[in-house]
């Protein structure tokens, strides 16, 4: 059987540089609460939502205005039986260009249908890639989950189960 990585693609009309720029501030589209540096290589930090999600990354590759990829080191979730999940896979943002525009080639490898939060998470990524990344990139202003604000609707009903 052939497994498939999650997947998603981002058109914005800004530029290359204004593509990386954004992605490399994960504070601005993904969490407030990101602790440590999010934007050279050999970068680690850490991201966590309430006691839900939590998880450290390592850029592992930058290549200004074309790609950065994550390394996940560590991962928690509450909600998985399995807590190895996300723990060695890599997160890729590819940035092109496409018919005048920028293309934003979003890859979270190794996260596949087989993982127990492969909806959550898939719902989860396209909301941060498709809304708030996009907003950051077009806007100047993305929609960050922070402390008691998620940002999904699948993160507002885990902080709703747990209390």
């Amino acid at each position: 059987m052939t497994t498939s990585d999650f997947t998603t693609i981002l058109l914005v009309d800004q530029t290359p540089k204004e593509a990386f720029d954004a992605i490399n501030n994960v504070r601005g589209w993904w969490s407030e609460e990101i602790e440590g540096s999010t934007n050279k290589l050999n970068d680690e930090f850490k991201y966590h939502f309430e006691d839900i999600h939590s998880c450290k990354m390592k850029l592992v590759e930058v290549i200004p205005d074309k790609k950065v990829v994550w390394l996940v080191m560590e991962n928690y979730f509450k909600f998985t039986q399995d807590k190895n999940e996300w723990i060695g896979t890599k997160i890729s943002f590819e940035i092109s260009g496409k018919d005048n525009k920028t293309q934003i080639h979003f890859t979270h490898h190794g996260l596949v249908p087989e993982y127990e939060c492969f909806e959550i998470c898939r719902d989860a990524w396209t909301s941060y890639i498709q809304n708030s990344l996009s907003s950051l990139i077009s806007t100047g202003k993305g929609q960050p989950n922070g402390k008691d604000k998620p940002q999904t609707k699948n993160e507002a009903k885990l902080l709703a189960d747990q209390k």
